[in-house]
């Protein structure tokens, strides 16, 4: 598989992971997942939960694949330093006015997104770990045993 293929597949899974939740919450346990803004409550249903975790999903994409281009020694090492910043600060506005039910559902969301991307998109497509820049790995050892 190509690693553009793996990694739109990444994408959609981790599409699939916060869609799975606010179907869990709000559909089947009939939570209403509602933020309070002062006096507006804004209710999360299907197409802003879709919706973030796509712009995330492309977001992530997006700054890997522009830290391959432009930085390819380290690009791995930052973009999963990047993901977890992010996943870090994306926690701050669970802090506001809302149930605890809501804010539950909405921090699994959160790891529902990065315990996807973050291992996916990090991948080398071929499914095993990427060396490390630098790493001499078997075509070393065999030099040396032979």
């Amino acid at each position: 598989m190509s690693a553009r293929r793996r990694r739109l597949a990444v994408a959609g899974a981790a599409v699939l992971g916060p869609l799975l939740i606010w179907l869990v919450t709000d559909p089947v346990l009939g939570h209403r997942l509602q933020i309070t803004d002062g006096e507006q409550t804004l209710d999360l249903g299907v197409v802003p939960v879709v919706a973030v975790a796509l712009l995330a999903a492309l977001a992530g994409w997006g700054l890997l694949a522009a830290l391959e281009r432009f930085a390819a020694r380290r690009a791995r090492a930052v973009w999963t330093a990047s993901a977890v910043a992010v996943l870090a600060v994306s926690f701050l506005p669970l802090t506001g006015d809302m149930d605890g039910g809501t804010r539950t559902a909405l921090a699994l969301m959160h790891l529902a997104v990065a315990a996807v991307l973050i291992p996916g998109l990090r991948g080398n497509g071929s499914g095993a770990a990427a060396p490390a820049v630098g790493d001499r790995g078997a075509a070393a050892v065999g030099r040396r045993e032979g």
